[in-house]
This record gives C-alpha cells, structure tokens and sequence, in this order.
C-alpha cells in the first residue's frame, strides 16, 4: 500500500527566504562601490515592528511587539513587506487589505505613530530603518493590525448616507429621466464625496477618544456631503440627527482629520461648514433639483441651453 506524505509547505516556504537574503547580503558585500553609489535600485533589509494581539481568541491576551526584517525597493510599500513577512516569515500576521490601490480604505493602520494607508506609504519615504505598524487607534482590537469597523459604520449610517426625495422612486421602469444638477452644483459636495471610509479621520479625532456617542468627523462630512447635494430634499431631518449633545458641538476643531485624510476630503471644513447653517451664518436656501425626462432629447438639451443662460445672465 502507498503511504502518502505530506509535504510541509510551511517549512519550505520560511527557508526559500533566507537563502535569498544570503544571496543579497553576498552580492551587496561584493559590489559594496555599486551599492553605496546606487542606494535606491538595490534591495535592501528593514525591521518591522508589528503590534501582535488576539484579542478574539483570547480577550485577556497582553499586546506585544514582533519584529521582522523584510527586504524593500525604492519603490516597496508598507504594505508590501507586510505581505512579505506574512508569506515567508509568519503567515498567522493578521492584515486587512484589497485594492492596493488607496481606493477601498482596508489597509489603514498606524505607521510611525500616523494614521496612513499601507498600501499608499512607501518605506522610501518614511527615511528610517525600522517601521513600527500598530492598529488605529478609536477602533475595538480584533486581531493584530485587524480593528472592528462595527461602531464607525453605525455612525456612518446614522447620518442617512443617501439621496432623500420623494421623487426619487420612479414607478416607470421604463421611463428615462436624471436630476437636472449643474456642474456648479456638483462642485458644493463634489469634494466630500471621494471619502473612502478608510477610518483615519476616526482613530485621529481626539473627541472620538473621550465620546463614543461622537459620530466622527467622517459621519459628519458624509452629512454635509447630502445636505448640500441638490438633489436631496430632507434637510431638517438632516440636522436633527447631529444637532444634539453628542452631534457637530462636540467638536473642538483640532483638524487632525484632514491632516490625515488620504483623499483631500477635509472633514474639518464639512464640520464648520455644517455649523454655520445650524447657526444661520451661511444661506441654508438651496434649489432643489428637478427630475427631467430624457426621452426627449429636445427637453434634454432645452435644460442645459437654460443652464447656460442663467449663467451668462448672473455674469452681467
């Protein structure tokens, strides 16, 4: 009878490494002129200091610290020589990653003491040898660089993150219509809508760390985002949900969330700007869009033709 063995894959996979670390390190010393001339192409080690925690498995566990040495590029982001450490040294490192791209937020973490992408943070820039990569902070561990995103996104959701208009429902299926919006119009929350809700804004705020009821600077601009889209039509509604005791007020206006915005929301601006309508400093008056129907193409170009009228008519 055959016995079938099998292979540690594991084993095999931490070994493959070192033998090409032993590689490096042998090619560097022999051409030391090159490197030393060339510092940027060639590849090079650095540590990885990674927060270590599970605190699923085991509520009471003690965090601590790993350190991993990874070989980087010029062009090596954090992330990369986390996934290097994770295949070839550790594969139990919890990360949380998608797009690699800065476009799905999943990979936020604390590098150096800031709230950044990892995937969006190259080693070349951070111009130090040693990279300490902790979980952001406002954000319930759940293992290592892993956090629970269950409370950000119940705030998220609590601003109603959505278009609210009774028109917004068309019984005909079959109808073509659009919301006749202007490019000056989209151009008032354009800005606010290229949040990716990677969570940086939250773990920077420092009224998110003392108020938990707070909804977070990226709830708040989310609701400055549809409050001045014109298409929306609920805007007493809107302000209701954050004008209370734990909503906008409890903001102190410390602007670390556009500091560490990788999308140039600012969120502080969404903030103020929400304020000054509460306060009645900013005109609240906002025209809402109508619904057009495009199935004719003349209603479809009367509309734009009008648009381009107004425009002349306020230049005068």
């Amino acid at each position: 009878m055959m016995k079938i063995f099998k292979k540690d894959k594991t084993k095999e996979i931490r070994n493959e490494r070192p033998l090409e670390r032993e590689r490096l390190n042998k090619s560097t010393s022999s051409s030391s002129s090159s490197h030393n001339n060339n510092n940027n192409n060639n590849q090079s080690l650095r540590t990885l200091r990674i927060f270590r925690i599970n605190a699923v498995k085991n509520p009471n566990d003690v965090p601590h610290f790993d350190e991993f040495q990874v070989p980087v590029k010029r062009w090596t982001t954090v992330l990369d020589a986390l996934l290097d450490a994770k295949s070839y040294q550790d594969s139990s490192l919890g990360i949380r990653y998608s797009c690699r791209m800065a476009s799905c937020g999943s990979c936020g973490m604390k590098i150096n003491g800031i709230p950044r992408l990892a995937c969006y943070t190259k080693i070349s820039d951070l111009d130090t040898n040693t990279i300490t990569c902790e979980p952001l902070p406002n954000f319930p561990y759940i293992r290592d660089l892993v956090t629970d995103f269950s409370k950000f996104f119940d705030h998220h959701r609590s601003v109603m993150p959505f278009i609210q208009n009774k028109k917004a429902d068309i019984p005909d299926v079959n109808e073509l219509s659009e919301y006749q919006q202007s490019p000056q119009d989209l151009d008032k929350f354009l800005q606010f809508s290229y949040c990716i809700k990677c969570g940086l804004c939250y773990s920077a705020c420092p009224t998110v760390a003392t108020d938990l009821k707070f909804p977070g600077p990226q709830a708040l601009s989310q609701a400055y985002r549809y409050f001045a889209d014109s298409r929306d039509s609920d805007k007493s509604n809107r302000l209701k949900v954050i004008d209370t005791s734990h909503g906008i007020w409890r903001c102190h206006f410390a602007g670390s969330c556009s500091n560490v915005c990788p999308k140039g929301v600012d969120p502080a601006l969404g903030i103020q700007l929400l304020r000054s309508h509460l306060l009645g400093i900013s005109n609240s008056e906002k025209k809402i869009a109508k619904l057009q129907d495009r199935s004719n193409n003349n209603n479809y170009n009367n509309f734009y033709s009008e648009e381009l009228e107004e425009e002349e008519e306020e230049e005068k």
